[in-house]
């Protein structure tokens, strides 16, 4: 069997914190192009608070004027309460609902307002959700690489939630350098000893990067075993946190050209993400 890694595209991470609304039409207009790419899934919306997320408030009327009819792209919307996880689970159309889950206190809380305590359970009751309206869940272990806040951070930690997370049922971990300081040293240290140690769970990347040092990250990620990848065309998006404005998404084009000189299949259609990389330069410039 070829060996093929998935490419997860995310126009929610990369929209959320446009300040000017955008309009829904156009939106959708973005997400159809990406849908016709050929991405393993599209990372299209979310169902949070509209005074938390303000671009994302029309989530729902985006997915109704999605053509899914000739794309193998999945569609993943994040959730950050069992309310929002309700509201997406209604929907046949999305197939994964995503969980952002940080080793951090003080993040948790700056992203749900929840502790860590109580994010485990709206994470079990989210499993819950997911599982009766046949969707899958993808919990995102934000800080997975470091910690700006001084909170005690280590390779162990990580670890030990992974460890509490697979207990509960997660099947899908994508550990997040959500402020853009992992090392290759310590990317190629944690796949390459969770992956062999959790067979049964898809591991994924979610890396944040300037534009210039992305290489060495997506490398190390990949020759420790991963083969799931987030991105974001050119970049886009990022932490607000992170206090660098050049730190952003893992820009999806330099994954794709990556794994095409590694001769690594992504199933990606390069005439189609030509178009979908022009659309996005028209709505970046909205």
């Amino acid at each position: 069997m070829d060996l093929q890694v998935k490419i997860i595209e995310c126009p929610r991470d990369a929209l959320q914190g446009v300040r000017e609304f955008i309009p829904t039409a156009a939106k959708a207009a973005y997400v159809n192009a990406l849908l016709g790419v050929g991405f393993d899934t599209v990372d299209f919306g979310s169902f949070v608070s509209p005074k938390a997320i303000p671009q994302m408030r029309d989530t729902a009327a985006v997915l109704s004027r999605l053509d899914l009819s000739e794309t193998r792209s999945k569609l993943l919307a994040i959730v950050a309460n069992t309310r929002g996880a309700r509201d997406a689970a209604i929907f046949e159309e999305i197939d994964f609902l995503g969980f952002p889950f940080s080793v951090s206190e003080i993040f948790q809380m700056r992203n749900t307002q929840k502790t860590i305590e109580q994010s485990l359970g709206v994470l079990d009751e989210v499993l819950n959700i997911a599982t009766v309206a046949n969707k899958k869940v993808v919990t995102y272990l934000s800080m997975g690489f470091g910690n700006p806040y001084g909170e005690p951070w280590s390779l162990e930690l990580v670890g030990k939630w992974t460890k509490k997370l697979t207990e509960m049922g997660v099947e899908i971990l994508s550990l997040s350098d959500t402020i853009g300081t992992a090392t290759p040293a310590n990317i190629s240290y944690l796949f390459s000893h969770l992956i062999p140690q959790y067979p049964t769970v898809e591991f994924g990347a979610h890396l944040h990067t300037s534009y210039t040092s992305w290489k060495p990250k997506v490398e190390a990620a990949f020759q420790a075993g991963c083969l799931r990848f987030d991105g974001a065309i050119q970049g886009h998006g990022g932490c607000p946190m992170a206090n660098d404005e050049l730190i952003g998404n893992m820009p999806t084009e330099k994954l794709l050209s990556y794994f095409a000189s590694q001769q690594i299949a992504t199933g990606t259609k390069p005439m189609a993400f030509e178009s979908a990389y022009n659309a996005a330069l028209q709505i970046f410039s909205l």
